[in-house]
């Protein structure tokens, strides 16, 4: 079984890599590759020159380095094992179910019915899902700032190395939750304790922490660093976190005695790790029948899982129908969405942001929640409209169902971003009001009336920006279908990546050309009024803006509609 499970791994790298060198034919696929491959050689390859003169200097210089990086890089094990318990905790915590139990058409075809041990089909997932871990640990040691080509091979095997330990575990956690819905005592006795194990764990090192930070609250992120660092090093903490700052060694040892003794020491965890998913023999028989019931029952193509759910919001039977749009984009959207997930996320932020608000601003856990809010207010804003594709770019799929719609074409348009734009626009105004809260923590040299002048009126441009983007995005998905991937269609490859980059310059180049007029008009506001009401004329110039970008949005929903009504449903890709 070995053996051929080898020989279908290298058969698949192959056919995969013929696949994307062929389709490399299409114009669309060859520029995307183009862009691709010189995205990575002018953010990677490009700088090595220089981060190897940098080094050089340092070096000349005698290499000292700003005390948060020294602090960082002596408690880097510690730190990054504390991340791994962190996600082992979240393993359990969230739903989901590893891919390692996911078997492909072919396989429950051709491996199920064979005379092949269970445990033999695992490590033939096993094996399968090195492609994936091999390339992505290739893309971390490219990315790795060194000028040695040999430093990045370590690394490269260290992350191999972590990552497989990280896929086999969640195996294992997959396969614990089945032993847990057994009706057996004694398998659920067994499956406790991992869980049990893991509760003490956290328990230990919670409890140190709180005991290191209680007495003296700390003063910023490299105090925190630092405190974090040493407390995880020393007593009972130290040795709860033992397998994870072991899996993490290798990445921070020196080469070559501890580099390679930390190498055979994640090995052992590996072996452990791996012995404990193996020795599940009837609860990976359940999980793979299971799964291969489901894959037999799912189409051709995957698609999402509904929740019956009562109606929050029922339709009217009249009414614009932009409304109706909105109406079902709102519902899929909470039938997909896992509530009680979404509870816990945002308890977790509600809980992060009272403890900092409630430390003081001398605290570095408000420095933190305000830089990560403010970061995130931006992404939401810029890059959400990129992501979330509940418009136009899903509904392509269904085409032929919204021509025989008597529906006015820009009324189609305006409903299909109704929905995505008031979501992105609530999460940028959730966002935006933690960043406010955390302003004068973050921004110390802006006074308070610049700051909330800005939010204000940022909170009042976020909606209009984020209209416009959805706007031009559906735009293309009518002017270019090809170039735009269907509903969770996410093409992958260098090519792929290239395309995406394109559209994405695309879209932030019209966006510039299209925000010039509001900027003018806006700015004519603003400058009329500062005299006025000093530095509260930037929300009046932003209204306007905003009130103009409005006006540009109906307009080009109602200029796209010919576009609308002229695309052809063959035109329309439907696999990638």
């Amino acid at each position: 079984m070995l053996g051929a499970s080898l020989y279908i791994t290298a058969c698949t790298a192959r056919n995969r890599l013929r696949v994307r060198l062929r389709r490399l034919r299409e114009p669309r696929y060859l520029l995307g590759a183009i862009v691709g491959a010189a995205y990575m050689y002018f953010s990677v390859f490009a700088r090595r020159g220089g981060g190897a003169t940098a080094a050089r200097r340092a070096a000349r210089r005698g290499g000292d380095l700003p005390a948060p990086l020294v602090a960082l890089s002596t408690a880097g094990p510690q730190l990054a094992g504390l991340g791994l318990l962190l996600l082992t905790v979240l393993c359990w915590i969230l739903p989901g179910d590893s891919g390692l139990l996911t078997f492909s058409e072919a396989e429950i075809q051709f491996l199920f019915p064979a005379p092949v041990l269970r445990r033999q089909l695992l490590i033939h997932r096993m094996l399968r899902s090195q492609i994936g871990l091999l390339f992505a640990s290739v893309v971390v040691a490219i990315m790795t700032p060194s000028a040695a080509g040999f430093t990045r091979l370590r690394v490269s095997i260290a992350t191999w190395l972590t990552l497989v330990i990280a896929k086999v575990y969640f195996a294992g956690v997959s396969l614990s939750r089945s032993k847990l819905a057994d009706g057996k005592t004694d398998a659920r006795k067994i499956a406790w304790l991992p869980v049990v194990v893991l509760t003490t764990a956290c328990a230990v090192v919670v409890t140190a922490l709180v005991q290191a930070f209680a007495g003296a609250p700390a003063t910023s992120a490299f105090d925190v660093v630092t405190r974090v660092g040493e407390t995880v090093s020393h007593g009972a903490a130290q040795i709860v976190l033992w397998p994870f700052v072991t899996v993490a060694r290798p990445l921070f040892a020196d080469w070559p005695g501890p580099y390679l003794l930390s190498l055979v020491a994640a090995g052992g965890i590996l072996l452990a790790t791996a012995a404990w998913v193996l020795q599940s023999d009837r609860a990976f028989e359940d999980a793979a029948a299971l799964a291969a019931e489901r894959k037999a029952l799912e189409p051709s193509r995957k698609r999402a899982g509904y929740r019956v759910r009562s109606r929050g919001w029922p339709l009217a039977l009249t009414g614009r129908p932009e409304t109706a749009f909105g109406w079902k984009a709102a519902t899929q959207s909470l039938r997909l969405v896992d509530r009680r997930s979404l509870v816990r996320v945002v308890a977790l932020l509600f809980s992060l942001t009272v403890l900092a608000v409630s430390l003081g601003r001398h605290n570095g856990l408000a420095g933190i929640v305000g830089f990560f809010a403010t970061l995130a207010t931006g992404m939401a804003i810029l890059l959400a409209p990129q992501v979330l594709r509940i418009d136009m770019r899903q509904d392509l799929a269904h085409l032929e169902v919204l021509k025989t719609w008597p529906i006015p074409p820009g009324a189609v348009l305006r409903g299909e971003i109704l929905w995505p734009g008031a979501l992105i626009t609530a999460f940028a105004w959730g966002f935006l009001s933690i960043a406010v809260l955390m302003s004068s923590v973050v921004f110390t040299q802006v006074g308070w009336s610049w700051r909330i002048a800005t939010a204000a009126s940022l909170a009042v441009l976020a909606p209009a920006l984020v209209f416009a983007q959805l706007t031009i995005h559906n735009a293309a998905a009518l002017l270019l279908p090809a170039w735009v991937p269907l509903g969770t269609q996410r093409p992958r490859g260098l090519d792929a990546m290239g395309q995406r980059l394109i559209m994405l310059g695309g879209v932030w180049l019209v966006l510039i050309v299209v925000m010039i007029p509001p900027a003018i008009a806006g700015g004519i506001v603003w400058f009329a009024l500062q005299w006025a009401i000093g530095r509260a004329a930037l929300v009046p110039g932003a209204i306007v803006c905003a009130v103009v970008v409005a006006i540009e949005v109906l307009l080009a929903t109602e200029a796209l509609g010919p576009a609308y009504e002229k695309i052809d449903i063959l035109s329309v890709e439907r696999h990638e």
